[in-house]
């Protein structure tokens, strides 16, 4: 499965590059939302991962709303330090299928992903 890890935090994109890897899955980071962007309109991915707060004035919710409306419909996961109602609801709002709040169990993380890629195959 190729995979677009869109995340800032360097300790974080680690672990989930890593144990992606582990996992036999692809992952392709970025670390800020213009290059994410750039990156999710240049090449197909099969599940994309965001990060809520991101450098570069484009957050991860904006930058779903921004591939949503240019028809991209891969499945989207946010990973966020927000783990508030109102955090999770605005994720879902923007157009993500699925909401993890940071700290995280990767084999959650893991299993969800592999859940929204089989899922989205299926349809």
């Amino acid at each position: 499965m190729r995979i677009l890890l869109i995340e800032d935090d360097d300790a974080v994109a680690s672990l989930v590059t890593v144990g992606m890897k582990e996992s036999n899955h692809h992952v392709t980071r970025s670390s800020d939302g213009q290059n994410g962007l750039s990156l999710a309109m240049a090449e197909r991915f099969d599940v994309m991962i965001f990060d809520r707060q991101l450098p570069c004035g484009m957050d991860g919710a904006d930058l779903l709303r921004h591939l949503r409306d240019r028809q991209v419909t891969t499945p989207a996961l946010f990973l966020s330090g927000h783990g508030e109602l109102q955090d999770l609801m605005a994720g879902l709002e923007a157009g993500g299928d699925d909401y993890i709040a940071k700290p995280f169990s990767f084999t959650d993380l893991l299993r969800r992903v592999e859940a929204l890629h089989q899922s989205h195959a299926e349809s």
